[in-house]
């Protein structure tokens, strides 16, 4: 559980967790307790917490009780108190505090508190001599809350050029927190009470327990501080988006578990802020079975609908009431994740939390999480319960599932004591439910489906319309921007709304507004019930696994060695396309060619290796017998420049800078005679701006274009639909390529950016800033091989958005390259006129 930390729980009797909601501890002071018994008086000392609502006094004896009084009964408990120092202050205090509590408005009592933490924060400030090292030099210094479940704790923050520090104002628990920056691996802006306060940084990755979560009282204070820690980490820290995880995932690089993880990271759940706790979903619906199969479609919940719509009498019900409902109309009163429903699952490892929410009661027995199987039937039954689960129930720990500190949780109506939670028939024990809960979430079947559950909770589906048709709305104040609690003058009002804010569960923050993409899963049979909306739009059922041979796998794995062969200066300008026969006996390449000259600006060889074919910038194609060693015969199809040409059986492709792509059947049988051709236009793809290149997937199922404009589309071959258009470059685009299994494509432009987009649902999924601009590229899906403008070549890592190697080449830009089947032989041309053979030294 996170924000237990598996540590040892703290032997100390006083905590936090005994304030009520939004009060702080200010300080404290030894002091002794007078009490007065049958004329006879005793004297016990301990410590006075002075807090914001009461007071609290600790014993130093622990037979003795704790005692918290509130202000309201403050004189009574005044008199029978004796302060050992500064009584005069603390009286002061003590009276101050008295008063605010005698104000009638909560608001106003609030706002009195405010005033008096805010003076007390005026007054002090962060104390130097707690610097590690006297080198240390500040960057700067704000008032700020550490953040913990259910509580905060106010105090000031300092950051060096070294470390980071919080100094709680009272001193609890620690005097100082420090973390050094050199071990942070992430930070996260965080919304607190869905205001744009939060900042929470991690020194482990893959992790949902942080080091600190801080709540700041400027968002610029927060911003500022957010931007000095990624300016000292931006060598050494990764960045890393929604989008780069999903493509880590799409290619398991990252399991459905990890995933999640880190999708709540990025939308503000934090396991340090109860409201908004990370939310897993519902992943099994067979809590009777004996035995638990993962080939049955029937053993899993319908993960494309929320938890309200799985029970269609129930959703019904909840529609009939939505559509008789006023604006702002919502199908559901309560929400999917709170803290009471984080609590209610965790009550056994956290009850001081449960205590704490429910003002130092249990629930009722029966009402308590005392079955899985129970719990899932009244999601499914129950006319208020849509909750959704934890991380813990897919981690390692079943210890929430346990009673292991013998708490007295009550009977239920039939007599028995609340002792671990009852488990399915199919559990031999709780480690055994978890491992194969765990076994669930990584399951083909929800492998499958996991992003249906994404554009409910994290995507498109989460709001609009697109929520409306799902069955996937929520009351209003469950939305980021759904009230603007600034804007509330009324401070009861005020007071109030953030409560229920904090109490009634808040939707995480969206990361996704198209439809997210199916993960990629090895070729087996598919347990789907139901076709997916988002099957591919090819005929290859195959993970990228399958189609790559293990010869290719191991040269991608080691393509930053590639050596330099040879190099060739065979033209008088720049080189501009690359082709070699089926038997690597031949290379024929291309330039833009001298004055009053042919200008050729790409070719490709036909199969048999009898010809290969050239675009040309003066509008033509031009077919080169090569056991003739002549032109062969010409095709006059465009109005302008032909920029680039793909061949798939019998089929000519050729992109024009008259903003077209055309597509003419001619047969290879008869150019390999040396026959004149008959072309026969078969297909116009119209754009709208110039094209300068395109790409086949392997099955020639799929065509993707680039223009000058930045454009990216992706025409569905055998009906000359348009798929998907994306605007993704500041300028021209200079090349594009499907990966290998077809499921994604990348682009390279002017403006010195990679982009990734997904096939299926054309969303751009990755985007990696250059340091310089990329004119072509060679790539598995995961590494990219591209050629700069200064002439390196550079292997970049997708995964990771880093540029692992680069290798010194040419002398000008990088203009084509050509790659051999099994990955191990590349050539390049540049503008430097040559051509550099390399091989791969593995």
């Amino acid at each position: 559980m996170a924000f237990i930390k598996r540590k040892e729980r703290s032997k100390e009797r006083f905590s936090l967790l005994l304030l009520d909601l939004e009060e702080y501890y200010f300080e404290q002071h030894t002091v002794y307790h007078v009490t007065t018994s049958s004329a006879k008086k005793r004297k016990i000392r301990g410590s006075l917490k002075v807090c914001s609502k009461s007071i609290i006094f600790e014993p130093e004896d622990h037979v003795e009780p704790i005692l918290k009084v509130c202000f309201c009964a403050l004189y009574t408990f005044l008199f029978h108190l004796e302060v050992s120092s500064k009584t005069e202050d603390v009286v002061q205090t003590l009276l101050q505090l008295h008063r605010a509590s005698c104000l009638d408005k909560l608001g106003d009592q609030t706002a009195m508190i405010a005033a008096n933490l805010q003076s007390r924060l005026a007054r002090t400030s962060f104390d130097k001599n707690s610097f590690q090292n006297v080198s240390e030099i500040p960057h700067m210094e704000c008032e700020a809350e550490m953040v913990t479940p259910l509580v905060t704790n106010p105090g000031h923050v300092c950051i060096t050029d070294q470390s980071l520090y919080f100094q709680p104002l009272n001193g609890y628990p620690e005097q100082v927190v420090r973390i050094e920056l050199h071990r942070v691996k992430q930070i996260y802006k965080r919304r607190h009470g869905l205001r744009p306060l939060g900042l929470e940084v991690f020194c482990t990755e893959n992790d949902f327990c942080s080091d600190i979560y801080l709540k700041f009282y400027k968002t610029s204070d927060r911003n500022d501080l957010y931007y000095y820690i990624a300016t000292f980490l931006e060598n050494h820290m990764v960045e890393h988006t929604a989008e780069s995880y999903m493509l880590q995932w799409q290619r398991g690089h990252l399991s459905n578990y990890q995933y999640l993880l880190h999708l709540n990271n990025l939308a503000d759940r934090s396991g340090n802020d109860l409201s908004q706790y990370p939310v897993f979903p519902w992943i099994i619906a067979d809590y009777n079975s004996t035995e638990l199969d993962m080939m049955n479609p029937a053993t899993f919940r319908d993960l494309s609908k929320p938890v309200g719509a799985l029970n269609k009498e129930r959703l019904e019900r909840l529609l009939s009431r939505y559509r008789d409902m006023p604006d702002p109309r919502f199908m559901y009163g309560s929400h999917y994740s709170s803290p009471g429903y984080v609590l209610f699952y965790l009550v056994r490892v956290a009850p001081e939390h449960m205590l704490c929410l429910q003002n130092g009661r249990y629930d009722n027995a029966d009402r308590m999480f005392n079955s899985i199987g129970e719990t899932w039937k009244n999601c499914l039954d129950g006319a208020t319960d849509f909750k959704e689960l934890i991380p813990d129930f897919y981690g390692n720990d079943p210890s929430f599932l346990l009673n292991c500190l013998s708490l007295d949780l009550g009977k239920r109506q039939g007599g028995s004591s609340v002792q671990d939670v009852v488990l399915p028939p199919w559990a031999a024990d709780a480690s055994d439910f978890l491992q194969k809960s765990q076994k669930a979430l990584e399951s083909q079947y929800v492998s499958e489906h996991l992003h249906e559950w994404i554009d409910l909770v994290f995507g498109f589906k989460q709001k609009g319309s697109e929520a409306v048709a799902a069955h996937n709305v929520f009351h209003p104040l469950t939305y980021e921007g759904g009230i603007d609690c600034d804007s509330i003058e009324d401070p009861n009002e005020k007071i109030a709304m953030l409560i229920q804010i904090l109490e009634f569960g808040q939707t995480p923050t969206q990361l996704f507004t198209t439809p997210h993409p199916q993960r990629i899963t090895p070729r087996f049979q598919s347990i789907s019930r139901t076709p997916s909306v988002n099957t591919p739009l090819n005929d290859e059922d195959s993970s990228f696994e399958d189609l790559t041979e293990e010869t290719r796998r191991l040269a991608w794995n080691n393509i930053a060695k590639l050596k330099l062969m040879s190099t060739h200066k065979i033209h008088k300008e720049a080189v501009t396309g690359i082709a070699v026969t089926r038997t690597a006996s031949s290379v024929f390449t291309t330039s833009q060619g001298l004055e009053n000259l042919s200008a050729l600006s790409s070719c490709l060889m036909l199969p048999e290796d009898k010809a290969v074919v050239c675009s040309s910038w003066d509008n033509n194609v031009y077919f080169y017998s090569i056991p003739f060693g002549r032109r062969q015969d010409t095709l006059m199809g465009h109005d302008d420049a032909i920029s680039k040409m793909c061949w798939k059986d019998n089929q000519l492709y050729t992109a024009s800078w008259d903003s077209t792509v055309k597509v003419w059947q001619c047969d290879s049988a008869d150019i390999a005679n040396n026959k004149r051709c008959q072309f026969q236009l078969l297909a116009e793809f119209e754009h709208e701006a110039g094209v300068n290149t395109i790409n086949l997937n392997p099955a020639g199922t799929l065509l993707v274009s680039g223009t000058k404009d930045g454009t990216v589309t992706i025409w569905d071959t055998s009906s000359s639909v348009q798929l998907h258009q994306v605007h993704c470059h500041s300028g021209k685009i200079h090349d594009v390529a499907f990966s290998p299994d077809s499921r994604h494509i990348l682009s390279v432009g002017e403006d010195s950016c990679l982009k990734v987009i997904d096939v299926q649902t054309g969303m751009m999924i990755s985007s990696v800033q250059a340091d310089e601009e990329q004119r072509c590229f060679c790539w598995d899906g995961n590494t990219v091989l591209s050629g700069g403008q200064s002439g390196h070549l550079q292997v970049l890592d997708l995964l990771s958005n880093k540029v692992t190697t680069r290798i010194p080449g040419h002398s000008g830009a990088v203009t084509a390259m050509w790659m051999n089947e099994q990955c191990s032989t590349v050539i390049t041309g540049g503008e430097d006129k040559q051509i550099i053979f390399w091989k791969l030294d593995c």
